[in-house]
């Protein structure tokens, strides 16, 4: 099995992310440079968190984990995180579970 980045779909690494920088720049031209707090941190984010872990973990035993869990999983982590610098590697594993589930979809058309 080959490990490229691409999920099985030749170029569909490099087309998800030219889609994802063609949406940063629409963003960017919409609403210009924003400097928002995080918003992110917190007992309730971290409760969050471990039910998503719980039950991400629950449906992977029971045979029917879905994108969705896991997703869901890796947001709640993000935003329960207040270190900027876990927070950073936290959206980053958001960004690439996005990016690998838009490539899953790509490989059903």
């Amino acid at each position: 099995m080959r490990h490229d980045g691409d999920a099985g779909v030749p170029g569909s690494l490099a087309k998800v992310l030219a889609d994802v920088t063609a949406e940063r720049m629409a963003q960017d031209a919409r609403w210009g440079m924003q400097a928002l707090p995080d918003g992110t941190g917190g007992e309730h984010r971290t409760a969050e968190s471990d039910r998503a872990r719980d039950e991400t973990e629950a449906a992977a035993r029971r045979g029917a984990l879905t994108w969705r869990h896991v997703l869901v999983e890796e947001v709640l982590e993000a935003l329960a995180e207040s270190d900027p610098v876990r927070l950073r590697a936290e959206l980053i594993q958001v960004a690439a579970v996005a990016v690998k589930w838009s490539q899953a979809l790509d490989r059903r058309t």
